[in-house]
């Protein structure tokens, strides 16, 4: 009978690492509670999700833009009682992306289904920068 090894790209000794992760996330911050997102642009839309299964989208996330990025701060609670072993991650977690140079941060609308977060945000036409040529006069 064969057995899963779990691997990580990031570590030699991952399980180690696993022991010793809270005191050390503020050092090491890929060890820190992630929020898995996919983003892609699509009919004049960025649209992102995030995978956050297991929260209440009403009082448990808080999705903001400005100053160029978007940033979704979510938090889990753990409401079980008695002994018991789970491998779910409970806690705050923060993610931040930059937005595309195009983005209109007053068109944003969020959507929670089947534990997916999923943030639209519109873009506007690209300018086209004009450029303007100085000209250079040679010194007396």
């Amino acid at each position: 009978m064969s057995t899963l090894l779990r691997r990580d790209p990031r570590t030699m000794f991952p399980d180690l690492i696993e022991w010793f992760e809270e005191p050390f996330v503020t050092l090491r911050p890929y060890l820190a509670q992630p929020i898995r997102v996919e983003d892609f642009l699509a009919d004049d839309r960025y649209t992102v999700r995030a995978e956050l299964a297991g929260i209440d989208p009403a009082k448990d996330v808080e999705v903001t833009v400005g100053a160029g990025y978007l940033t979704i701060h979510a938090e889990r609670h753990d409401k079980t009682e008695g002994k018991h072993r789970t491998e779910f991650r409970y806690g705050t977690f923060t993610r931040s992306l930059p937005l595309p140079s195009t983005a209109n941060e007053e068109d944003v609308k969020a959507t929670y289904h089947d534990g997916i977060l999923t943030i639209s945000v519109g873009l506007r036409a690209e300018k086209k920068e004009e450029v303007k040529k100085i000209e250079v006069k040679a010194a007396k």
